[in-house]
């Protein structure tokens, strides 16, 4: 078994919505990024990678790369999802946590446990998606972006189950 841990932060800008495990959500404000600034999933790449022992987000989609303008991170999921299987692991499950004092996330939760899990070629139950505030400490607490850490657990696919 592996266990992989990722984060990701990003500054609010112009806008009028953020994209969090894949759902486009109205906001008052956009997101700064080079793709579209999924903090979520983002993490939650970052935690696979990791466990995986396969580097960073950051190294698979450099940001200095105009292929990955404005890129659906969702994307980028699937990319891990391919090598999980390559790598003959399996998701036991992932917990993410998004740290944001808005938007609220709660009519949301489910349709991006939906996407990670349709992405990860899991089941849904495998997934935990969840939001706290900054209590109005910090950047974050001022409401000056938004982050999301992810931790994983991951195990050897047998040959039957291999991805899955």
């Amino acid at each position: 078994m592996r266990v992989g841990i990722g984060y990701d932060v990003h500054a609010f800008g112009p806008g009028d919505h953020v994209v969090l495990g894949g759902v486009r959500i109205p906001h008052e404000r956009g997101i700064v990024a080079h793709s579209d600034g999924d903090v979520l999933l983002h993490a939650l790449c970052d935690a696979l990678l990791g466990a995986m022992g396969l580097g960073d987000i950051g190294q698979h989609f450099p940001d200095d790369d105009p292929r990955w303008r404005g890129a659906d991170s969702r994307k980028f999921l699937r990319h891990c999802a391919t090598l999980l299987t390559e790598h003959h692991w399996r998701l036991v499950n992932a917990d993410v946590t998004v740290i944001a004092e808005a938007p609220r996330l709660g009519a949301h939760r489910e349709q991006m446990r939906a996407y990670i899990a349709s992405d990860l070629d899991c089941d849904e139950q495998r997934i935990n998606v969840k939001a706290t505030t900054h209590e109005g400490l910090g950047s974050l607490g001022r409401s000056e972006g938004l982050a999301a850490q992810a931790i994983v657990l991951l195990a050897r696919a047998d040959a039957s189950k291999r991805g899955r």
